[in-house]
Protein backbone atom coordinates (compact mmCIF):
# COMPACT_ATOMS: atom_id res chain seq x y z
CA UNK A 1 0.00 0.00 0.00
CA UNK A 2 1.37 3.26 -1.04
CA UNK A 3 1.44 5.35 2.63
CA UNK A 4 3.01 8.59 1.16
CA UNK A 5 5.55 10.41 -0.09
CA UNK A 6 9.17 9.79 1.18
CA UNK A 7 11.98 11.24 -0.68
CA UNK A 8 11.50 13.51 -3.79
CA UNK A 9 15.51 13.39 -5.46
CA UNK A 10 16.49 15.85 -7.22
CA UNK A 11 20.29 15.76 -9.39
CA UNK A 12 23.24 18.03 -10.08
CA UNK A 13 26.30 17.98 -11.44
CA UNK A 14 27.26 20.33 -8.50
CA UNK A 15 25.52 18.84 -5.26
CA UNK A 16 27.52 21.87 -3.48
CA UNK A 17 25.66 24.85 -5.56
CA UNK A 18 22.62 22.97 -5.82
CA UNK A 19 22.34 22.61 -1.76
CA UNK A 20 23.43 26.79 -2.01
CA UNK A 21 20.61 27.37 -4.03
CA UNK A 22 17.69 25.04 -2.33
CA UNK A 23 19.38 26.41 1.22
CA UNK A 24 17.68 30.01 -0.63
CA UNK A 25 14.63 28.55 -1.66
CA UNK A 26 13.43 26.78 1.11
CA UNK A 27 15.00 28.95 3.76
CA UNK A 28 16.43 26.09 5.47
CA UNK A 29 19.75 24.73 5.42
CA UNK A 30 20.13 20.73 4.44
CA UNK A 31 20.30 18.82 7.43
CA UNK A 32 22.42 15.65 6.13
CA UNK A 33 25.08 15.60 3.87
CA UNK A 34 27.00 12.18 2.42
CA UNK A 35 29.80 12.13 2.89
CA UNK A 36 29.97 15.68 4.78
CA UNK A 37 33.07 16.96 2.76
CA UNK A 38 31.99 17.42 -0.79
CA UNK A 39 29.25 15.50 -0.25
CA UNK A 40 27.38 13.08 -3.11
CA UNK A 41 23.99 13.85 -1.64
CA UNK A 42 22.51 16.21 0.80
CA UNK A 43 19.00 16.67 2.47
CA UNK A 44 16.29 18.83 3.20
CA UNK A 45 13.35 18.11 5.27
CA UNK A 46 11.08 20.95 4.57
CA UNK A 47 6.70 21.43 5.30
CA UNK A 48 4.30 21.09 7.23
CA UNK A 49 5.22 17.18 7.31
CA UNK A 50 8.53 17.54 6.71
CA UNK A 51 9.04 16.23 3.61
CA UNK A 52 12.53 15.05 2.30
CA UNK A 53 14.29 16.54 -0.73
CA UNK A 54 17.68 14.93 -1.99
CA UNK A 55 20.15 16.39 -4.29
CA UNK A 56 22.73 13.62 -5.72
CA UNK A 57 25.40 13.75 -7.26
CA UNK A 58 24.20 13.27 -11.38
CA UNK A 59 26.98 10.47 -11.75
CA UNK A 60 24.29 8.14 -10.04
CA UNK A 61 21.08 9.25 -11.71
CA UNK A 62 19.66 6.41 -13.87
CA UNK A 63 21.17 5.88 -17.28
CA UNK A 64 19.24 8.31 -20.31
CA UNK A 65 17.36 10.68 -17.28
CA UNK A 66 19.47 13.83 -19.45
CA UNK A 67 16.14 15.93 -19.49
CA UNK A 68 13.04 17.18 -17.75
CA UNK A 69 10.13 14.61 -18.77
CA UNK A 70 7.63 12.61 -16.79
CA UNK A 71 5.76 13.05 -13.71
CA UNK A 72 5.87 17.08 -11.56
CA UNK A 73 5.98 16.63 -8.09
CA UNK A 74 4.15 19.70 -6.80
CA UNK A 75 4.66 21.30 -3.79
CA UNK A 76 1.54 23.59 -2.15
CA UNK A 77 2.55 27.26 -1.43
CA UNK A 78 0.33 29.52 -0.45
CA UNK A 79 1.58 32.67 -2.34
CA UNK A 80 1.83 31.06 -6.14
CA UNK A 81 2.74 34.25 -8.52
CA UNK A 82 4.95 35.22 -5.60
CA UNK A 83 7.05 31.89 -5.19
CA UNK A 84 6.92 31.58 -9.18
CA UNK A 85 8.63 34.97 -9.29
CA UNK A 86 10.98 34.24 -6.59
CA UNK A 87 12.42 31.17 -8.62
CA UNK A 88 12.77 32.80 -11.63
CA UNK A 89 14.53 35.69 -9.77
CA UNK A 90 17.31 33.06 -7.82
CA UNK A 91 17.70 31.51 -11.70
CA UNK A 92 15.08 29.05 -12.20
CA UNK A 93 13.38 28.93 -15.75
CA UNK A 94 9.95 29.05 -17.04
CA UNK A 95 8.58 25.16 -17.50
CA UNK A 96 4.88 25.39 -17.43
CA UNK A 97 3.35 29.23 -17.03
CA UNK A 98 1.07 29.88 -13.68
CA UNK A 99 -2.09 28.24 -14.79
CA UNK A 100 -5.82 28.24 -12.86
CA UNK A 101 -6.82 24.48 -13.33
CA UNK A 102 -11.09 23.13 -12.52
CA UNK A 103 -14.04 25.41 -12.10
CA UNK A 104 -12.68 28.29 -9.91
CA UNK A 105 -12.11 26.73 -6.71
CA UNK A 106 -8.12 27.72 -6.18
CA UNK A 107 -6.71 25.36 -8.01
CA UNK A 108 -3.71 26.31 -9.79
CA UNK A 109 0.07 24.90 -11.08
CA UNK A 110 2.99 26.45 -12.41
CA UNK A 111 6.83 24.92 -12.65
CA UNK A 112 10.28 25.92 -13.23
CA UNK A 113 13.64 23.88 -13.91
CA UNK A 114 16.18 24.64 -11.49
CA UNK A 115 19.30 25.42 -12.62
CA UNK A 116 20.42 21.98 -11.88
CA UNK A 117 17.96 20.75 -14.95
CA UNK A 118 15.17 19.41 -12.30
CA UNK A 119 11.22 19.96 -12.77
CA UNK A 120 10.10 21.85 -9.56
CA UNK A 121 6.16 22.13 -9.68
CA UNK A 122 4.54 24.57 -7.37
CA UNK A 123 1.36 24.81 -6.57
CA UNK A 124 -1.86 26.50 -4.75
CA UNK A 125 -4.34 23.41 -3.82
CA UNK A 126 -7.38 24.10 -1.72
CA UNK A 127 -7.61 19.90 -1.27
CA UNK A 128 -3.90 20.44 0.77
CA UNK A 129 -4.99 23.41 2.72
CA UNK A 130 -8.54 21.83 4.09
CA UNK A 131 -5.60 19.33 5.93
CA UNK A 132 -3.02 21.46 7.11
CA UNK A 133 -2.97 25.26 8.71
CA UNK A 134 -2.17 28.13 6.50
CA UNK A 135 1.78 29.05 7.30
CA UNK A 136 1.51 32.98 8.68
CA UNK A 137 1.56 36.05 6.49
CA UNK A 138 5.32 36.36 5.53
CA UNK A 139 6.65 33.36 5.85
CA UNK A 140 8.94 31.15 3.85
CA UNK A 141 6.47 29.41 1.11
Amino acid sequence: MFRGFATLNLYADDVIAARTWYAEVFGVEAYYAYPTENPAYVEFRIGDDADEIGVIDRRYAPAGGTAPAGAVMHWHVDDLPGTLARLIALGAGEYQPLTEHGDGSGFATAAVVDPFGNVLGIMHNPHWLARHEPVAAGATA
